[in-house]
């Protein structure tokens, strides 16, 4: 199997039980690494089209970096991405003229990125890791950037805010995208049903996925806005904007649970930028 050559264009099938539960550290990775691995053929060939090759989209809204700029200037900064997939942002990123690395959890996600690479004659540096455990030195980056990665698949947010904290350089700025918690109260549903809450907000628990044997094959972590905000203050970041973005009335693309109906009435994504403090 080589990097462009998709395996299947089929997301993963084994999941027996859905369940809300607290999910351990180990558990939320080995889980996610085994969807993503499963499930990245489909999703690249489901959602490619939208994300493009080297376009930066901080959510299904469609809004970009672009347009938001909420990195700032990063030519000649060095930019690691957390979650960077087939490494659309990344290759944006360098042609603004950046210094880039992605780092992925995924390997099949990784080949989708080799394979764009060779395709686009844009190569995304890349390594693959867990966001929890950076591989890098301290005060290595002058940015950190995530869209929908790594993030709201990790268990330990406080942690690995304090691993982002760490390769950030003083006066560095990270800025990441999930899904807007206030989503968790609602079916992920695009049409009418998906409008009615039916959760509590303060429900904390993990949404699980396991197959057969009780083997969690996915996990994705709720944190309320204020969990958010004050895991980035504990690790010594200071918040300079928080962005929910407005569905813009171009856009008629269906993402799951994401559409142009709900996304007149509820917000989709929630926009976090922090800047550590010079010393």
């Amino acid at each position: 199997m080589t990097a462009a050559e998709p395996e299947s264009a089929q997301y993963p099938t084994d999941t027996a039980r859905v369940a809300r539960r607290a999910a351990s550290t180990a558990e939320s990775a080995a889980g996610n690494r085994r969807w993503w691995d499963g499930a990245a053929d489909a999703y690249q060939a489901e959602h490619g089209e939208f994300l493009g090759d080297a376009r930066f989209v901080w959510g299904p809204e469609g809004v970009e970096e672009a347009d938001l700029r909420l990195l700032g200037d990063v030519r000649g900064r060095r930019v690691l991405e957390l979650g960077c997939g087939a490494g659309q942002c990344g290759r944006w990123l360098l042609g603004e003229g950046a210094h880039v690395v992605g780092l992925e959890l995924s390997w099949r996600q990784l080949q989708h990125a080799r394979r764009i690479d060779l395709e686009s004659d844009v190569t995304l540096p890349a390594v693959q890791a867990d966001a929890q455990v950076l591989p890098f030195a301290d005060a290595s980056f002058d940015v950190v950037c995530s869209a929908y990665g790594a993030l709201p698949f990790i268990a330990d947010a406080g942690g690995a805010l304090r691993e982002i904290t760490r390769v950030l350089r003083p006066g560095g700025r990270l800025v990441f995208s999930v899904t807007h918690p206030i989503r968790w109260c609602f079916l992920d549903d695009p049409t009418e049903p998906g409008l009615a809450a039916v959760h509590s907000y303060f429900d904390r628990n993990a949404y699980v996925e396991e197959d057969e044997s009780g083997a969690v094959t996915y996990v994705e972590h709720h944190r309320t806005v204020g969990d958010w905000v004050r895991a980035i203050a504990a690790s010594g970041l200071r918040l300079a904007d928080l962005v929910e973005p407005e569905w813009p009335e171009e856009n008629e693309h269906v993402w799951g649970g994401w559409s142009p109906l709900r996304g007149k009435v509820i917000p989709g994504t929630a926009i976090f930028a922090a800047v550590k403090a010079d010393v």
